[in-house]
């Protein structure tokens, strides 16, 4: 991970409560925290000027749905992004899928799932339960979206909505 990156995500506060849905009450709390870290995550990234996603979720919080883009050549690529959060929650990170980009890309699963495998998931795995869903927008979405996205416009894979 980069030096930029160290401090993007040291600015996100970390989560305390270990909680998944199954612990009706409990989840709650976590929840609570989950959109504090994430509203937090995004105003950092307004006052960078690098605003790139939105998310909601259902309201169990079970659901998690919402747009990310990419700005190449002073073009914005916007997709569909989501995923729900596991059983199994946090210990096992969320599953994000952007389906419209499903089978463009061998770093995909089926679909749409981006694949995090080798580099987040580790990192995930070592920082149960500090990581939330604002983490895995700043350590995975974002950096698989800045390697993917330009390969695939290269390629002719992905195109602008204008074209």
């Amino acid at each position: 991970v980069d030096e930029a990156t160290r401090r993007v995500v040291s600015e996100i506060p970390l989560l305390k409560t270990l909680a998944s849905p199954r612990d009706k009450e409990v989840w709650v709390q976590r929840l609570k925290e989950e959109y504090q870290a994430l509203i937090k995550y995004v105003e950092n990234n307004k006052n960078a000027d690098n605003d790139w996603f939105r998310l909601e979720s259902n309201k169990e919080g079970t659901r998690w749905f919402g747009k990310c883009w990419y700005i190449h050549d002073l073009l914005r690529y916007e997709f569909d992004v989501e995923f729900d959060i596991p059983v199994t929650y946090p210990s096992t990170a969320p599953e994000i899928a952007i389906p419209e980009l499903d089978g463009k890309t061998a770093k995909m699963y089926r679909g749409g799932k981006i694949c995090l495998t080798e580099h987040f998931k580790p990192l995930w795995a070592r920082n149960v339960p500090k990581f939330g869903l604002a983490h895995l927008m700043a350590l995975g979405l974002g950096p698989w979206l800045a390697v993917e996205i330009p390969d695939l416009i290269s390629k002719g894979l992905v195109e602008h909505k204008s074209k």
